[in-house]
């Protein structure tokens, strides 16, 4: 059953990593024409687009989107609840909070991860992919700031490894403020 519960973990996590990447297109303002922001649409749409004619949005915070990753997130842990015990479930008032605390690291993960991407791709890319251009857009306003303060050394900009450290640092301090179970999610 273990071999089931990572196959199912793996497709909720990377399905909510992309409904979050849907939120943080729309926040950045990112160029929705770009390939990449129109797979990230299209794999959302479905559910993503009638919710948003029921819930308004908040500012630039589309509260549809971001109910869409939420209620995946409990569903996640219900189904492995499901797949773990054999089909007995399990709700208590838990769920729902651990599931607001999973969402938060899942939206921490994406930030390291489109972090990384973008590291990697400025290494061996020659800024004509469209991707590298997205990735640019999403970190561009967590770089910039840090860029300001700390300057490229030699050519080598450390704002990236500074938000690496950062968001280290900040999981680090979320497992003491909330305990183990933080690093259980």
């Amino acid at each position: 059953m273990n071999a089931i519960a990572f196959l199912v973990s793996t497709f909720f996590d990377l399905y909510i990593m992309v409904v979050l990447l849907r939120l943080w297109l729309q926040w950045a303002r990112a160029d929705f024409y770009n390939p990449f922001s129109q797979f990230v649409v299209k794999a959302t749409q479905p559910v993503v687009g009638p919710l948003r004619r029921i819930i308004p949005s908040l500012g630039s915070l589309d509260l549809a989107t971001l109910l869409f990753a939420y209620v995946l997130t409990i569903a996640k842990y219900i189904v492995l609840q499901l797949v773990l015990t054999n089909g007995g479930v399990a709700f208590s008032p838990d769920l729902f909070w651990l599931s607001g605390l999973s969402l938060l690291k899942a939206a921490g993960g994406l930030v390291f991860w489109v972090l990384l991407i973008r590291a990697i791709m400025s290494w061996v890319s020659q800024g004509q992919s469209p991707i590298e251009y997205v990735m640019h857009q999403l970190t561009e306003p967590m770089t910039a700031p840090i860029r300001r303060v700390i300057p490229a050394i030699g050519g080598l900009d450390l704002s990236v490894l500074v938000l690496f450290i950062g968001l280290h640092f900040a999981n680090i301090l979320m497992g003491d403020i909330i305990g183990p179970v933080w690093f259980k999610l």
